[in-house]
């Protein structure tokens, strides 16, 4: 059938179909034009914003003398009370209610990721950051930045030079100025629907509940180890979810970077602290938390320079009484690799899509499992007789293995093993950390026959390239069990 172009049905056909993509165009261009008003007025607000805070969008603001002078003499005690959330510019930004299609627009990925019903839990989600320093400032960002629309920021202390290592919002300009300032302005400008409530303060046992009202998570990044356990009991007595992070200093490598319960965290002395602690007031468990299975290297507190020790008990110099001064190093990475972690955690567990199937300690638990069972079997042949257990446990064990034998045997040419095995070292020491050697299965078992079985010497059977290496690695387990200690 030919289309003849003449004919009135045809005409008709036509003029419809002109009309329809006519009107397709005519909604396309409308739609275009309002995302460029939405957009223009959203470029205004943040520059009135801006403007209004004293800054510009090349430069933040100066900090103010009277931060400048606190920072200078230390006297963030002198405001521990002031409380920027009474202030209701500083507590909600300007532009409050902002047009809900550019929030999916900003908050797309996130809505791809958890869908409505779980997007719609973080953004009526309430979190509370307790110490804004490295880890709390970047969990902050990240919250933020996945939909999170209440946040309440609550540290005493001001931005030094050396928190620009490893604070997610601080610049030069931010020197002298509260924690809680600096990272309340940068989340403004992030998301113009965020409710901050900043406060200069520090929390408290005694008046726990104001700072932790209408919480549904608390974040735990405090470095004080009292005031850490007394906030993580009195959420555990108030059933208010906490996660606590553990210590990212002395530490370099992000892959023994885990989460779990408290309970079953190792080879962190902060969180061994903590953990003794908790179970002496009844808290044994049930708390998440962020920490590095990482063996603390070759570093100290950083030293105080000798004036200061002239001045008195070097404790009497912090801002608040047991709050360190000297501090362990910090590579600025780790903190902020432990803040993600707790963002991604909070999120997922509000979004009813919690972390299913967490990958316990690297996965190794079965291998050192074996490890622990084959150097039983070695010990119950050194003494000829059944033992129940031993001086070292399966997480001793897999220090040993992983940390300070790197996974290889000691003998050269120090190859992977394919059936590892962790053995006494000298027979006639005591068995501890300290006398274990990595080898593969068959020097073990010839290990096992000459030094136990014939009575010979491990360095007359080894050797004294290797005997240097235990050696060494005897030196650094013991400099590791005095930090632990």
């Amino acid at each position: 059938m030919s289309l003849d172009i003449h004919s009135h049905r045809t005409q008709l056909f036509f003029t419809a179909l002109a009309a329809s993509l006519a009107t397709a165009g005519f909604l396309t261009a409308y739609q275009e034009h309002r995302k460029r008003q939405k957009r223009r007025e959203l470029d205004q607000d943040v520059l009135r914003s801006l403007a209004a805070d004293g800054t510009s969008p090349d430069k933040p603001a100066e900090p103010s003398g009277k931060g400048k002078r606190k920072a200078a003499h230390g006297d963030a005690a002198a405001d521990q009370d002031i409380s920027l959330g009474d202030d209701p510019e500083f507590r909600r930004g300007p532009g409050h209610e902002y047009d809900e299609e550019l929030v999916r627009e900003q908050l797309a990925r996130n809505y791809a990721f958890f869908g409505e019903e779980g997007m719609a839990k973080i953004r009526k989600g309430t979190v509370v950051v307790v110490g804004c320093g490295g880890v709390g400032s970047w969990a902050a960002v990240m919250l933020v930045r996945s939909g999170i629309t209440k946040i309440r920021l609550v540290d005493f202390d001001y931005v030094t030079l050396s928190s620009l290592n490893r604070h997610a919002t601080a610049v030069l300009s931010d020197v002298g100025t509260p924690k809680v300032r600096c990272i309340a302005r940068t989340l403004r400008q992030i998301s113009r629907w965020v409710d901050v409530d900043a406060r200069i303060d520090i929390w408290r046992k005694e008046q726990g509940g104001d700072l932790l009202e209408g919480a549904d998570w608390v974040i735990d990044a405090i470095d004080n180890i009292t005031t850490k356990v007394d906030l993580l009991k009195y959420c555990h007595d108030n059933n208010i979810k906490v996660f606590s992070s553990m210590g990212a200093g002395a530490k370099c490598d992000p892959t023994r970077i885990q989460i779990s319960d408290i309970s079953y965290t190792m080879y962190d002395p902060l969180a061994r602290s903590v953990r003794r602690r908790l179970r002496l007031q009844g808290v044994s468990s049930g708390i998440p938390v962020v920490y590095s299975t990482e063996a603390p290297g070759d570093v100290k507190l950083l030293p105080l320079p000798e004036e200061e020790f002239q001045k008195g008990n070097v404790k009497e110099l912090g801002v608040f009484d047991d709050f360190r001064v000297r501090i362990l190093p910090v590579l600025g990475p780790l903190p902020s690799i432990f803040g993600l972690h707790i963002a991604t955690y909070i999120l997922c567990e509000l979004a009813g899509k919690p972390i299913s199937n967490p990958l316990p300690v690297k996965g190794r638990k079965k291998l050192y499992e074996r490890l622990y069972r084959e150097l039983l079997h070695h010990e119950e042949k050194l003494v000829g007789r059944p033992l129940n257990r031993l001086p070292i446990d399966e997480n001793d064990v897999g220090l040993v293995f992983d940390d300070f034998y790197r996974g290889r045997s000691v003998v050269p040419p120090h190859a992977v093993p394919t059936r590892p095995s962790v053995v006494r070292w000298d027979p006639a020491k005591p068995l501890t950390l300290e006398n274990c050697v990595v080898l593969e299965h068959g020097e073990a078992e010839r290990h096992v026959k000459e030094c136990y079985g014939e009575g010979k010497r491990p360095e007359d059977v080894w050797g004294k390239e290797v005997t240097k290496v235990v050696e060494r690695r005897q030196e650094e387990i013991r400099r590791v069990r005095e930090f632990l200690m």
